[in-house]
């Protein structure tokens, strides 16, 4: 029976976001200057305020007030009318020593024995419905805000956009997981006070977001899922409450970590409940999160399934994970059982997390641009970061979505 499912995005502006972006801002900051650091960094924003605390182990010094005004700044949240902006409001830090307990379980003499940072199950998933085996309803969601975020910067169209914002996207599914067509659109975007009543101000935003938004969003799609958003059947939902003026951390409170959704899968596959803005590699809930979808998306690509989940789980102190499952959903192209397929899986990847950190370059500052628009289904690329001495490297980015194993998975699974 065809299905209906759901995912959501939310804009660099959503106040949740916002905190995200400053721990990882901070994060980078310290990893520049010194890339044993430690760093666990939580971020709270509000009415003029940012608090950011945390447990930090490192020789790093970090000019924090100038570093959480600038991503502020380059968010937008620039003009004193949205109650929270760059150049006045106030920062506050708590952050402190990272608890020697937790360090001893984690530092060893060696790569290999390096123990995990924490205990807890991670996961992994990958889909072959879009070419970044990522699902489509997540991937729709997050380029529909991406491509508003940069008509808001550019000032030439939609100018009275302002920095937060929501999108979410409904898709029909056949009964074998394939995408059938968009059911909905909805869209949430804090606005000037300046376009009118109600009615007026949800006409125009559909109207600005066919003509401007959605065409940009159809070229960066293949042309087989690009049709459907000519289906005029497609329902959008523009500011379902209304007027959307008051927003950003005035309008609601954010923290780092509550959009682990967005983040990952958009719903799809599962989450084992670990955040990742703010926390250095040596944490498994971000270092084994990229690790398993590296797995997934490699095993996708090899045409083992058409849609994987991989688990690992850890316990605290422990290099070698306590745990690895596999589930393929039925999908799998190949003679074997989903625990046959994890066995092969766990010799072809080393999940112990030191060779994790070392496999994926994760002691490196390259993870303030995962702070928004997800983790995953990103291109890998090259970023340019300078240290306290202003000597600037370049470091790869989103190393976890390389194909760089499809070949040595093809071979241990005989596949052609």
């Amino acid at each position: 029976m065809p299905y209906l499912f759901t995912s959501e995005s939310v804009s660099e502006g959503h106040p949740d976001k916002v905190a995200d972006q400053i721990s990882d801002a901070v994060l980078d900051a310290i990893l520049a200057q010194d890339s044993e650091s430690k760093v666990a960094c939580e971020t709270f924003v509000t009415t003029g305020l940012v608090v950011v605390g945390g447990e930090i182990h490192s020789s790093a010094y970090i000019n924090l007030d100038k570093l959480v005004r600038q991503v502020i700044d380059d968010i937008g949240y620039n003009r004193s009318e949205y109650q929270f902006d760059a150049k006045s409001c106030g920062i506050i830090s708590t952050l402190h020593e990272q608890s020697s307990d937790i360090r001893q379980g984690v530092e060893r003499e060696s790569v290999e024995s390096q123990g995990a940072g924490d205990q807890g199950m991670m996961f992994g998933y990958a889909t072959n419905e879009t070419e970044n085996y990522m699902p489509l309803t997540l991937e729709l969601s997050h380029m529909i805000l991406e491509e508003m975020a940069a008509l808001r910067k550019s000032g030439k169209v939609m100018k009275y956009l302002r920095p937060d914002s929501k999108s979410q996207v409904t898709l029909e599914y056949t009964d074998t997981h394939q995408p059938l067509r968009i059911v909905s659109i909805v869209v949430s975007t804090q606005h000037d006070d300046t376009i009118g009543d109600e009615k007026q101000m949800q006409t125009r935003i559909e109207k600005d977001l066919k003509k401007h938004l959605i065409p940009k969003v159809k070229k960066r799609l293949p042309k087989h899922l690009s049709a459907m958003l000519m289906d005029k059947n497609i329902q959008y939902l523009i500011n379902p409450t209304g007027k959307f003026v008051i927003g950003g951390p005035h309008g609601d409170t954010g923290l780092t970590g509550r959009k682990i959704i967005v983040d990952t899968y958009g719903g799809k596959g599962a989450h084992g409940g670990g955040a990742f803005s703010g926390k250095d590699p040596s944490k498994v809930d971000r270092s084994a999160a990229y690790a398993t979808r590296h797995i997934a998306k490699n095993l996708v690509a090899a045409g083992v399934a058409d849609q994987i989940l991989v688990q690992v789980a850890y316990a605290i102190g422990k290099a070698e994970p306590v745990g690895l499952y596999i589930n393929t959903y039925g999908t799998a192209k190949v003679e074997m059982s989903d625990q046959e397929i994890s066995a092969k899986v766990e010799k072809l990847f080393d999940l112990r997390p030191g060779l994790i950190i070392k496999r994926l370059g994760l002691k490196s500052p390259i993870f303030s641009p995962t702070a928004k628009y997800g983790h995953f289904g990103r291109q890998p690329g090259k970023i340019e970061v300078a240290n306290s001495k202003g000597r600037k490297k370049k470091y790869e980015t989103f190393t976890w979505e390389k194909l760089d194993y499809v070949k040595k998975i093809k071979t241990a699974f005989k596949l052609k």
